[in-house]
């Protein structure tokens, strides 16, 4: 299983909610750091992303110092 999970939002078919969600409930997938990455950077926005199961927001265009933080705080570095 992955350490962490980028899911755009805006996927076809099944969003990137349903995917949280659907991560979230395979006990799997409970170690997974999931990131929300959307062009919808409203505080609703981000609440409805947490309430999916996602662990961290993040918007496009995507700050690679964002990215940076979250993969430098999830994947052990050797």
């Amino acid at each position: 299983m992955p350490d962490i999970a980028i899911i755009d939002i805006g996927l076809p078919g099944l969003d990137g909610h349903e995917v949280a969600r659907a991560v979230r409930s395979d006990a799997r997938g409970a170690g997974i750091k999931l990131v929300a990455l959307t062009g919808s950077g409203l505080p609703a926005d981000k609440l409805i992303a947490i309430d999916a199961g996602f662990d961290e927001h993040l918007t496009k265009p995507l700050k690679f110092d964002a990215l940076t933080r979250i993969l430098q705080s999830t994947v052990p570095v050797s």
